[in-house]
């Protein structure tokens, strides 16, 4: 059986998938930019009785009549999209704890999709490390209070230190 995990930044809301997420995609339409805060939000999605939260409750935004978007009221993680009254769930791939795993293989929304948002993709681009400060602090002082949740279950939250 497939199994993945995922979760908000603070770890607040956990869930895991236990089916193969279907149709993952980048949206760009603008209600989706609006909700990521993004130029697009990575999406995929299963079943109703394949998607479970193993941690925290979600609050939600109804973004639309039929459509209701998850969030971490925690940290502002978005985390879930589902149309109302459908047999189904949509998460942010990049909630997930391995987003490698579900590579979009389609984009949605192409109205609003930005023209040079392929020709910026395409250049080379540079690891967080090689920036020796970022704002002021260092990339090293920054790593050393991370307070991100882990890419993993964990079996208390917060963990203790």
């Amino acid at each position: 059986m497939t199994e993945l995990t995922g979760g908000c930044q603070c770890g607040a809301v956990r869930y895991k998938l236990t089916s193969k997420v279907q149709d993952p995609h980048l949206c760009h339409c603008r209600m989706c930019q609006k909700a990521a805060g993004n130029y697009f939000m990575p999406l995929g999605g299963v079943k109703r009785d394949d998607f479970h939260i193993t941690r925290g409750e979600a609050s939600w935004f109804h973004s639309s009549g039929p459509v209701r978007r998850g969030f971490c009221s925690n940290c502002g993680t978005p985390l879930f999209f589902e149309t109302v009254g459908h047999d189904g769930m949509a998460v942010t791939l990049g909630s997930l704890d391995d987003p490698n795993a579900v590579p979009p293989v389609s984009t949605y929304g192409s109205e609003a999709q930005y023209s040079w948002l392929g020709a910026i993709c395409a250049q080379t681009g540079r690891e967080t490390e090689e920036s020796e400060e970022l704002d002021g602090y260092s990339v090293k002082e920054i790593a050393a209070t991370n307070h991100q949740h882990p890419d993993h279950d964990t079996k208390e939250w917060p963990q203790n230190s």
